[in-house]
């Protein structure tokens, strides 16, 4: 069965890409999730008219992700959260506070699109994350966790 993808799904591809899922996945998750829709033959001609409208768009985008991508990659991150004598945090650190955490940087970054290599996160250090910003572009980073 053959979708054309809405959403950016893991492990299967990125917005506006068609792929073949099993029969089931499709109609019982990616359609009534919004993530996807059936890929008939005036779908087809749609998502060809739409991608040749965005192809210089995406460029643009293109080079938005990258710039993005030097910008985290340049910038220290420091999360600073609550933490006991030992070292242990109260609670862990997640991407929402990654995500927070590059908002006060000046950074816009979604936290779907971040990935704690290292989770979960429940100790003062030093980690590693990615960012994936785009298809062709991601991020790896480090970001240190600190204790109030």
């Amino acid at each position: 069965m053959e979708v054309i993808l809405k959403k950016n799904v893991d492990n299967l591809g990125y917005e506006n890409e068609i792929v073949t899922v099993k029969p089931g996945y499709g109609r019982n998750f990616l359609i009534p999730q919004g993530y996807a829709i059936l890929a008939t033959k005036s779908a087809k001609k749609v998502h060809a008219e739409t991608m040749k409208q965005k192809s210089h768009k995406e460029s643009k985008i293109l080079e938005l992700a990258k710039e993005t991508a030097s910008k985290i990659e340049k910038t220290v991150l420091k999360i600073v959260t609550k933490a006991g004598d030992k070292g242990k945090i109260f609670g862990s650190i997640n991407t929402v506070q990654i995500s927070e955490a590059l908002k006060e940087e000046g950074i816009i970054v979604d936290r779907k699109s971040l990935k704690i290599k290292d989770e979960p996160i429940k100790e003062i250090g030093i980690y590693e994350a990615t960012a994936n910003l785009h298809k062709e572009v991601i991020s790896n980073f480090k970001f240190e966790v600190v204790g109030e």
